[in-house]
């Protein structure tokens, strides 16, 4: 058999002319660059002489004498095309060359190697890589960003004024920061934790900054948010890292801030993000009063919102105490009215704090700190140079109600003239009560009032009595009657007015027992789902109330019909009208009924 095989195998036939040059020396080639489409057309054409095939390049040459090259990589186009077998009865068009590798100068093959070249180094990278920046973002993850604050805050509890009972409770963590054996030699603890409750703006976050400050502990802010995370499990390695953290660098205070985005633990079993709370609420119970020690480690926690936070958080050994920032009182206003009034540059020596603190009853720090900058903005919009208190009173008007608008133009003159009776009945009313001071009536515009009865009162008060909020309900019901007085009819005015004096009146004979018919049973006492059958009673009673209190207050205008008109007609020349001159025409229109009551003489 392999003398058979031998006899009828074709002998290659030796290389000649051109094909011989090609395989001793192919420079001649590597000049010019065609693809292969081309080089399959000459191919077809039978125009091609010699073919070189070498493991990176095909070198061609044509019957016309030109010769080109025609880039293959890894020899792939000359395997799938050129190679066959010839038949026996049939000679090749053209001699078929075998090469060493060709270096060719050809820019486009240089870039095509370093593509794949590339293309494989990448290929291999990028898993290792993914992986990688996958754990390094995990690990940022459970960090969360917690850290030391590199420098205390340069302030103290004498920069916060007023909050007492914050500041005495505070100054307990301070003490055992400070010196811990004091309370150690007398078998004591410090508290492990204090929850700061209270409004917005009233100062917490300055409390903490403050408590940073006097005691030089080790200081980490966060937030109640800083526990979520996108990734299940991730919020609790958050937690074991916080703590970490705190008791390496011990003692440390831990500020959380906005706490009640912790949430509370649920039992409904709703789904991966409820059982992610639960799961990072339970770590956080187990790290502020678990196996590890965590003396030096002080939790201060503020809140708008505790009934948000999970009842274990609140019990001892978690938060301690709680403790209320309250609003500031008159004194204490003045005092943050002047603190922030010194550091404008220019401002009037004959501003009268006081007045500003009486005026502003109710408004948090932080909105006294706004009134003082808008105070210097409504100077600089004036084009005045020195801050005065007129400038200060316009801006309380401003935090208060609102600024005024432009809805005047929007007004025809009926209308303004409804607007003006009706303040003039609430100012009138007020100050026949004396419910308050009563600054000015005004029918400028404001926020969303068409008119103002700007009414301040001389104390903050927490206790009302009956008669007291009985003459509330007069005040917001004599802009109605003023109304029915001088018109015969109301106007869709009142509905503010009146839906205020129907939650006031419900409230009184439902929860604080003011009822005619001697009922003390109170609806607060009363679950949700229950008390909603008990109102129909409360309403009608509420209703009762409104009527007697409206009888009243049509009657008192009535007599001093003649001061309401005064008042109304004031306003629609000057717009805006004093308290004194309201108090003014009260006391001359007192002393004509006197005189008009005296007997005349025989």
């Amino acid at each position: 058999m392999w003398h058979y095989e031998q006899a009828n195998a074709q002998v290659a036939p030796e290389l000649t002319g051109i094909a011989s040059e090609m395989r001793s020396d192919a420079t001649p080639w590597t000049h010019q660059e065609k693809d292969a489409s081309g080089m399959m057309r000459d191919m077809r054409d039978a125009k091609v002489t010699a073919i070189g095939v070498s493991p990176n390049a095909i070198l061609v040459s044509t019957r016309d004498g030109s010769k080109y090259f025609v880039t293959d990589s890894n020899a792939t186009f000359s395997h799938a095309l050129l190679l066959g077998d010839v038949r026996a009865d049939k000679r090749a068009a053209y001699q078929l060359v075998w090469l060493p590798n060709t270096d060719l100068p050809a820019s486009g093959s240089k870039w095509m190697s370093l593509f794949e070249r590339i293309r494989d180094l990448v290929s291999l990278l990028f898993p290792l890589l993914l992986i990688g920046g996958l754990f390094w973002f995990m690990r940022r993850e459970m960090k969360g960003g917690a850290k030391l604050l590199s420098k205390s805050p340069a302030f103290c509890f004498d920069d916060v004024i007023g909050a007492g009972e914050a500041k005495a409770a505070l100054a307990d963590i301070q003490s055992y920061l400070t010196d811990p054996k004091q309370f150690s030699e007398m078998g004591v603890r410090a508290p492990c934790g204090i929850l700061m409750v209270g409004g917005p703006g009233v100062g917490k976050t300055r409390l903490a900054q403050a408590l940073a400050g006097e005691c030089g502990a080790n200081f980490i802010s966060i937030t109640g948010s800083y526990f979520s995370a996108k990734y299940y499990g991730v919020g609790i390695q958050k937690v074991k890292h916080l703590f970490e953290l705190a008791r390496k660098n011990a003692p440390t205070v831990i500020f959380i801030d906005e706490a009640d985005g912790l949430a509370k633990r649920t039992d409904t079993g709703g789904g991966p993000v409820e059982a992610e709370s639960n799961r990072i609420i339970n770590q956080l119970l187990a790290e502020m009063d678990g196996f590890e020690s965590n003396e030096g480690v002080i939790i201060v926690a503020a809140t708008n919102h505790p009934d948000n936070l999970d009842e274990a958080l609140r019990r001892p050994g978690r938060f301690d105490r709680t403790v209320q920032v309250r609003l500031p009182d008159v004194e204490d206003r003045a005092k943050i009215f002047r603190f922030y009034a010194d550091k404008l540059k220019s401002k009037a020596k004959d501003v009268d704090y006081h007045q500003l603190a009486r005026l502003t009853t109710g408004l948090s720090p932080a909105t006294l700190s706004m009134v003082v900058n808008q105070a210097g903005l409504v100077a600089r919009k004036s084009g005045d140079t020195i801050v005065a208190s007129k400038h200060f009173l316009e801006a309380i008007k401003i935090a208060r109600i609102g600024d005024v608008s432009g809805a005047e133009r929007a007004l025809n003159e009926d209308e303004r003239t409804r607007i003006a009776v009706h303040e003039a009945g609430h100012g009138l009313v007020a100050a026949l009560l004396e419910t308050g001071v009563l600054e000015e009536v005004t029918i400028l515009p404001r926020g969303g009032a068409l008119g103002v009865a700007l009414i301040t009162k001389m104390q903050d008060k927490h206790l009302y009595r009956e008669s007291e909020m009985r003459n509330e309900i007069q005040v917001l019901l004599g802009g109605r009657n003023a109304e029915l007085l001088t018109f015969s009819e109301a106007s869709s005015g009142a509905a503010q007015d009146l839906q205020e004096a129907s939650r006031i009146s419900l409230d009184m004979v439902s929860k604080f027992g003011f009822n005619r018919d001697g009922n003390l049973f109170s609806l607060a006492a009363l679950p949700a789902q229950h008390a909603g059958l008990q109102m129909k009673a409360s309403i009608e009673h509420a209703n009762v109330l409104l009527k007697e209190l409206n009888d009243e207050c049509y009657q008192l205008l009535d007599e001093y019909a003649p001061v309401l008109k005064a008042i109304a007609d004031q306003l629609l020349e000057q717009e805006t009208v004093p308290g004194e001159t309201v108090y003014r025409l009260i006391k001359k229109h007192r002393g004509a009924l006197k005189i008009a009551h005296e007997p005349v003489a025989a």
